[in-house]
């Protein structure tokens, strides 16, 4: 990008931006605070762009500014994890390339605007807006986060909790009472509705922004008077401040001098409802600090900007200086992250077969495709100790109720999910016993997830939410061997006592998993089929995914027939939960019963179509 011409300004020239689901501010600043450009421009929330829209976002930002920035800060609502603010932190440096940056989210924006102290203490940033969130960080680095999950699960003492709140408030009122009254009455206007019934269809799809504008006439109607109004507020400031005091307990003991920044149109608009927050702040937490944001977050990403600058160009800290500790990296091992245990996978080469793959007619590369499958299962059986050491552990975590996990990104992880998903019908097993846990969640079973694959932190968060623990064994899927996702959730599975296998289909890994200094990485069985370079290059979705879906099959099939699942080669346990699968019900027990298929059927009526238990009562 060609930077911009301009006159001689005070140096250095700062860039501070700021982004949320409303709007993205932007400021720089010259060296003695001078404001060179001020504008807003379109949302951005980091976990909603993919990173062609993160650019283009920056880029027209970087396009309408008057100077190229010797320092700049990014903080984006969503960027909360250190790999997504490393994603941040790259999108930055093609736009600004060998500009120094801080890419963090707004949370921290918002408490570098706050005036420094004299003496360092925890300080809480207390947000409400359309959403809320309450964000505190301690002197040594430490920080802790309460709220912020959106309006339906989330966002206590929000304009959306507000607005909700009072909706249900006034309908209540309404079925009670069988009047509205003023406030019910205020906010029929407010949507230019008729009839009370017409909020019905219109909450099922009220857009947030629409719920959260219903804030304002509470308000409104509170400082008339009006008792419910008024309740919904106090309950509203009580919860919130709640949340503030929880996330402060969680950087130091009850009664610690603590700072509480108010922040958002919500506290700030509204002063009677800053009173009520504070009181109920300093009620349960003596030797608190109120102190409301009087700049804009902006504001504190041109002093994170100032700050980066000063510390590239002093070489160090400067003495006394307030910066962002960025969150310590949960990184792979040097022998696990390196690029060239990737290079040395059969996964990445390029086949020979398949040199001409793109002149090939149709007829022979089916031919081609089949006969590279046809390897798979001679590559699977070479590998037959250890996937029945993994059978006989996944048999025993059954019988002791354990379960069996899966954890995978892409293809893997989608596979992991399809053979969980396969169990309690085929074997009648609780849904729990089976689980399989993709990098991304849900989104990503059908679409990709920018960034998911390569976010160690967020491995280890699943294994943790998941609740593991020794009875469980947890099967780590990766093709090419090295997914960050993947490791995390093996390094937190060991943690916890968890039995541990790597499915990959890499044999390198073998020799960079030997040269692990820290067992706690270390899987207890390495499953590694050499199935040879993919007929497209890289695309694991062909080979390896054929593979995968083999090896879960054995795992799971042989181990719940080890439990008694399976009689002779017949399901058992199967839950016939459609007409198909009723008709295999009554084929499997006259079958092993010899009784007729009347006997059969009257027999599963009988047993609330048990198949199992049909069975031992005609034996």
């Amino acid at each position: 990008m060609k930077r911009p011409q301009s006159a001689a300004v005070p140096v250095p020239v700062l860039l501070g931006i700021e982004g949320g689901g409303t709007r993205t501010s932007v400021r720089l600043v010259d060296g003695q605070g001078g404001i060179l450009a001020r504008f807003q421009t379109g949302p951005a929330v980091l976990s909603l762009l993919t990173d062609r829209e993160l650019q283009w976002h920056l880029k027209d930002i970087a396009g309408r500014l008057p100077h190229w920035p010797q320092a700049v800060a990014v903080g984006l609502a969503g960027a909360r994890t250190a790999a997504d603010q490393e994603r941040l932190r790259r999108a930055v440096a093609r736009v600004w390339p060998n500009v120094p940056c801080v890419a963090t989210n707004d949370l921290e924006t918002a408490l570098a605007a706050a005036p420094a102290l004299k003496k360092a203490i925890p300080r809480v940033l207390v947000l409400s807006g359309t959403g809320s969130c309450c964000f505190g960080r301690a002197p040594d680095g430490r920080t802790a986060k309460v709220g912020g999950r959106g309006h339906v699960i989330g966002d206590r003492g929000s304009a959306c909790d507000i607005g909700l709140r009072a909706l249900r408030a006034v309908m209540a009122d309404l079925d009670h009472r069988g009047r509205l009254g003023p406030l019910g009455s205020a906010m029929l206007n407010a949507l230019m509705f008729n009839e009370p019934d017409q909020l019905i269809p219109w909450s099922v799809h009220a857009p947030k922004t629409e719920i959260a504008n219903l804030a304002i006439t509470v308000f409104a109607v509170a400082g008339k008077g009006d008792a419910l109004a008024k309740k919904i507020l106090a309950d509203s400031a009580v919860t919130l401040a709640a949340d503030a005091c929880a996330c402060a307990s969680q950087l130091v003991p009850v009664g610690t001098p603590v700072e509480f920044i108010f922040n958002g149109g919500v506290l700030l608009s509204n002063p009677s409802f800053m009173r009520q927050v504070t009181r109920q702040i300093r009620a349960c937490w003596p030797h608190s600090q109120v102190t409301p944001l009087k700049l804009p977050s902006v504001a504190g990403a041109v002093e994170l900007a100032r700050h980066e600058a000063e510390r590239v160009n002093a070489g160090a800290l400067v003495r006394g200086m307030r910066t962002v500790v960025q969150e310590k990296t949960f990184a792979l091992p040097e022998c696990l992250a390196d690029l060239a245990v990737l290079a040395e996978s059969p996964t990445e080469r390029r086949n020979p077969k398949s040199m001409t793959l793109d002149h090939l007619s149709l007829g022979a590369g089916i031919e081609l495709m089949l006969s590279e499958d046809a390897q798979i299962p001679a590559a699977i059986l070479a590998e037959k100790r250890h996937i029945s050491r993994v059978v006989a552990q996944v048999a025993r975590a059954f019988q002791n109720g354990g379960r069996l996990f899966y954890a995978g990104a892409g293809t893997s992880g989608r596979l992991g999910v399809l053979d969980a998903s396969e169990i309690p019908p085929t074997f009648r097993a609780p849904r729990e016993q089976v689980q399989g846990i993709i990098a991304g969640g849900r989104q990503a079973l059908w679409s990709a997830v920018e960034g998911a694959e390569d976010d160690v932190l967020a491995g280890a968060m699943a294994i943790k939410h998941r609740e593991l623990g020794p009875e469980d064994v947890l099967v780590g899927i990766a093709s090419s061997g090295r997914t960050p996702f993947v490791w995390g959730a093996i390094h937190e599975a060991n943690q916890r006592g968890t039995y541990t296998v790597l499915l990959s289909f890499n044999p390198a890994m073998r020799g960079a998993v030997g040269r692990l200094k820290d067992k706690s990485w270390k899987p207890q069985v390495m499953i590694t089929p050499n199935v040879g370079p993919e007929v497209l290059t890289g695309s694991t979705r062909l080979k390896s995914g054929t593979a995968t879906k083999l090896v879960l099959n054995i795992i799971t099939t042989l181990a719940m027939t080890k439990v008694g699942k399976v009689i002779s080669n017949l399901m058992v346990d199967l839950n016939p939960s459609n007409v198909k699968l009723r008709d295999r019900a009554v084929r499997i027990l006259s079958e092993l019963t010899g009784c007729t298929k009347d006997n059969a059927r009257e027999t599963l009526n009988e047993t609330g179509w048990l198949v199992k238990e049909a069975y031992e009562k005609l034996k």
